[in-house]
């Protein structure tokens, strides 16, 4: 199995807890299309029940990478490039002559831009695989016309066999950043996040998670706001149509009480469930 993000690391439990429960989870509204020359337009909507709502239209383009482009065009015979660059360079030497080739390979960008409820243009631009093998970059920039606010973040996705790691930077407020990984082996994991202010040379928050995760069943043990909050949970699929979860959270800093959540779901037929959740504070 793959090894998953920090945040995702006891997702199986959240989301049989929290996932589906009308009460508790925003109303989601999504519609896409795809436009004959690749565009996908996407429109998104969100309600919660405090009478907030949200929404937004985006269209996404990806370029394919391809194969390479040259910029000086001679006769001649050249070694093989290294395809994982985007630019190389080769200098050429023949009697009484020379050439400085210059290849670039179109690196396959995916270019999204949205305009929001809220008057805010947002973009962003990904590459994705290109600058080294399990790399994905995004940068991300929003626009308020109306206060003139601007901003921009870049994040980086690394992911390897045994290995998952996250790097988020917000480059115009700080600058900070917030990174997190997770090492893993047959099942076990083990992670950490951090989160660091650079005008204040600190490190303002950290979290760390311990895991076990196999294709039928997972359990987490997670502490958080530094340290001080503690969660345990647990997923089980008991077969195809019944599957259970639980999660215990204690705050070392508010006493002994601990929180307790579980939930079952039972699949009724292929296109039906029912799910149902009981939370209880123990002191």
């Amino acid at each position: 199995m793959s090894v998953p993000a920090f945040s995702d690391i006891a997702k199986p439990s959240t989301d049989l807890l929290n996932k589906d429960f009308y009460h508790t989870a925003a109303a989601n509204l999504e519609v896409k299309s795809k436009a004959p020359n690749g565009v996908i337009f996407n429109v998104k909507g969100k309600s919660s029940h405090e009478g907030n709502t949200g929404g937004q239209i985006e269209a996404k383009y990806s370029d394919a990478p391809s194969g390479t482009y040259f910029q000086n065009l001679y006769l001649i015979i050249c070694s093989q490039m290294d395809g994982a660059n985007i630019i190389d360079s080769q200098i050429v030497l023949w009697p009484r002559n020379a050439a400085l080739l210059m290849f670039y390979r179109r690196a396959g960008l995916t270019l999204t831009q949205a305009w929001t409820t809220s008057n805010s243009l947002d973009t962003k631009i990904e590459l994705d695989n290109q600058i080294a093998k399990g790399l994905k970059a995004e940068l991300l920039t929003h626009f308020l016309p109306s206060s003139q606010s601007k901003g921009a973040k870049l994040n980086l996705y690394f992911k390897q066999p045994n290995f998952h790691g996250r790097a988020y930077f917000d480059l115009l407020k700080g600058p900070t950043a917030t990174v997190d990984a997770v090492l893993g082996h047959e099942g076990f994991l083990v992670g950490a996040e951090a989160g660091y202010d650079v005008q204040k040379a600190a490190i303002t928050r950290y979290s760390a998670t311990v895991g076990y995760t196999m294709p039928l069943y997972t359990a987490a043990i997670t502490a958080t706001n530094n340290l001080s909050i503690f969660s345990a949970s647990y997923y089980h699929k008991v077969n195809s149509e019944v599957e259970a979860g639980a999660k215990a959270v204690w705050d070392s800093k508010s006493g002994d009480k601990v929180g307790l959540e579980v939930a079952s779901k039972y699949r009724l037929d292929p296109s039906s469930f029912a799910k149902a959740s009981f939370m209880a504070l123990f002191h």
